[in-house]
């Protein structure tokens, strides 16, 4: 049986070595933090015991091998899909989409032509450009230009780029429209609202994020072993090939090896790599959690238009919400105390019961290097899971998985290293899902 060590123990890794589990390898993930899952995880509030998520983490049943995964590790039943989308006004105004009786790509029309927000000029300019959405996402100029100018060739209205376009892309990919390339804006519309009549249903996890993949998740797959607190200080290579990794001192030998960290993390692990990231930028997402004396709502979740808060999730009866700011560059430097102000008086012009109600507590989490900025022009500077170095695999959303930085691209770049790794060790096994047709 050969032996394969994981660097990292976040969704890529996981990924990679529930899929190699399954096809009869060895596999040792080693993990920095106390706890597997990377940037999607949870932990206890100082003091209290409470678990909470560092963010809100969401899917749609778009993320095929996502869900995969989920039940590779038998935790898709804690998975909650929603098939309506709420869009809330200052004021408190609310407008519903969600699926009708016909097929896609024309499941969303009923509810879309009856959202209060937008203008009938709106409607018709938005429909047009998600028509172009399936005639163009082949287009090979997509990486080269940003999404906001594909839709000013559009001809998109202010308001529909604002309150349609903008809301969906930020929340989707963290990142702004005129910052994302149109490759990923394509895509994200195609397989979220054109590919399927279901592909749009969101996801929201019914328990902590640590809970997915707690160590006790793993023991559907005796092959792996996770070792906690334990960063990769090195991998070791000899003779131009990864013969395993250092450790808190020790050396712990592998037939392979895949490194699954962070784009900004990998030369220092292996400058034998000679990756070259200049250009490459983090965008930040900021999560928000406030808990009131008193229920504010019952919707489960709301998308908030025309404000810095962007959404908010329903975590405990309308007691507890957790706002998600999506690249949240202008929360970066703020104090806490002014984010969670901010957050509150946001969060009273759509709901008005904030207004009446006490704030117990807040906590804000700032996940500054959340993900990479999905700019124009990395698509071809993203890496493939082979590299120059024999037996030496990389993974993480950051590879090229013909994703933007998502879980679900994270799980792809951990299902594609582990079909690499296999190959290589001459086993015969397909792991990645394509994506909807």
């Amino acid at each position: 049986m050969s032996k394969v060590i994981v660097a990292g123990g976040g969704l890529a890794g996981m990924a990679g070595a529930a899929a190699l589990a399954t096809a009869g390898f060895e596999v040792e993930i080693f993990e920095a933090r106390g706890f597997p899952g990377g940037r999607a995880t949870s932990y206890p509030l100082a003091g209290e015991g409470e678990l909470i998520d560092n963010c809100q983490h969401i899917l749609l049943r778009c993320c095929v091998n996502l869900l995969d995964f989920y039940r590779r590790l038998g935790v898709a039943d804690k998975i909650r899909f929603h098939r309506e989308f709420y869009f809330i006004e200052p004021g408190g105004k609310t407008s519903i989409l969600g699926a009708g009786p016909l097929p896609a790509p024309l499941h969303l029309m009923g509810s879309f032509f009856r959202l209060r927000f937008l203008g009938l000029s709106d409607k018709l300019a938005i429909a047009r450009a998600l028509m172009a959405v399936r005639r163009e996402r082949r287009r090979m100029d997509l990486d080269r230009i940003t999404m906001l100018a594909w839709l000013q060739e559009q001809r998109q209205t202010h308001a529909a780029v604002d309150r349609f376009w903008r809301p969906v892309l930020v929340s989707a990919i963290n990142e702004e429209p005129e910052r994302i390339a149109a490759l990923y804006g394509l895509q994200c519309f195609h397989l979220g609202f054109l590919a399927s009549s279901r592909s749009y249903e969101m996801g929201v996890p019914s328990a902590p994020l640590s809970e997915l993949y707690r160590p006790e998740s793993w023991h559907a797959l005796p092959g792996v072993r996770l070792r906690l607190r334990a960063p990769v200080d090195r991998i070791v290579v000899e003779n131009s090939m990864a013969v395993g990794v250092e450790s808190g001192g020790e050396r712990h030998t592998a037939d392979a090896v895949i490194c699954a960290v962070p784009f900004e993390r990998v030369s220092g692990l292996a400058p034998e790599l000679g990756l070259d990231f200049t250009g490459w930028e983090h965008s930040p997402i900021t999560g928000i959690h406030l808990w009131f004396d008193r229920p504010v709502t019952e919707l489960p979740h709301g998308a908030l238009l025309d404000r810095t808060i962007q959404w908010f999730f329903n975590k405990s009866g309308g007691r507890y919400l957790q706002i998600v700011v999506s690249a949240s560059r202008s929360l970066v430097e703020m104090g806490r105390s002014e984010v969670i102000e901010l957050a509150v008086r946001e969060l009273g012009e759509f709901l008005p019961a904030v207004r009446e109600a006490r704030l117990e507590k807040a906590h804000v989490v700032k996940e500054v290097r959340a993900t990479f900025s999905a700019k124009p022009g990395l698509q071809a500077k993203r890496a493939e899971p082979r590299t120059a170095i024999g037996g030496l695999y990389l993974a993480g959303d950051w590879t090229r998985t013909a994703w933007p930085a998502t879980m679900e691209g994270a799980v792809r770049s951990g299902y594609r290293a582990a079909e690499a790794v296999a190959a290589d060790a001459g086993v015969r096994a397909s792991f990645l899902l394509p994506d909807l047709a």
